[in-house]
């Protein structure tokens, strides 16, 4: 009888532990075997932004024409003979060459946390997140959203910009250094107008 005795405080101690705790809650548990990973709405995830942009444009046109015409006549016949001979000639020559070159380059290497504001009915995450930088007076704000795919998040909890679908990334500064970068007002009245 003795002996039956601990066995049967620890199997009370046992069932009362889980009768206190509830069900198991897989979803918020954390596990020492598994990654943490946004998975649901309200969920954070680390975006690291890297995008290069680079358009070219190139065009070549060139054109050239050339006319040449002369007319000769001789003295005129029978009653005609008062006329001296003639000669006539004209030349006329266009030419046209015109060369015309586009060329934009913009980088931004960042990194920002977004938040997972829904879900799409095939597992997809919406997410959404802003950031924004008051240093001195100037503020600089980034702005992503779009759209991931949950095998694209690494175990680190992050994924690259460039696998976000329908992604809009937008970098705006104001403040005494943004407005000192730009051209004056009569600078750019005179560039629009010519």
């Amino acid at each position: 009888m003795k002996r039956c005795i601990p066995l049967l405080i620890s199997i009370l101690l046992l069932t009362a532990g889980y009768a206190t705790a509830g069900p198991f809650d897989e979803a918020n548990s954390k596990s020492l075997y598994t990654d943490i990973k946004a998975h649901k709405i309200g969920d954070i995830l680390t975006v690291i932004i890297s995008e290069n942009a680079r358009a070219s444009n190139k065009a070549n046109s060139t054109t050239k024409k050339s006319t040449t015409a002369s007319v000769d006549g001789g003295p005129g016949i029978g009653g005609f003979d008062f006329f001296a001979p003639f000669g006539m000639s004209a030349e006329n020559e266009s030419e046209f060459d015109g060369e015309g070159r586009t060329e934009k380059n913009g980088s931004l290497i960042a990194q920002m946390t977004v938040k997972v504001v829904g879900i799409n009915p095939n597992g997809d995450l919406l997410v959404e997140g802003h950031r924004i930088l008051d240093i001195n007076n100037d503020q600089e704000t980034l702005f992503l959203s779009g759209i991931v795919r949950e095998k694209d998040v690494t175990p680190a909890n992050t994924i690259y910009s460039y696998q976000i679908g329908d992604a809009e990334i937008s970098y705006k500064g104001k403040g005494q250094s943004h407005d000192g970068s730009r051209p004056g007002f009569f600078t750019r009245l005179v560039n629009w107008l010519f």
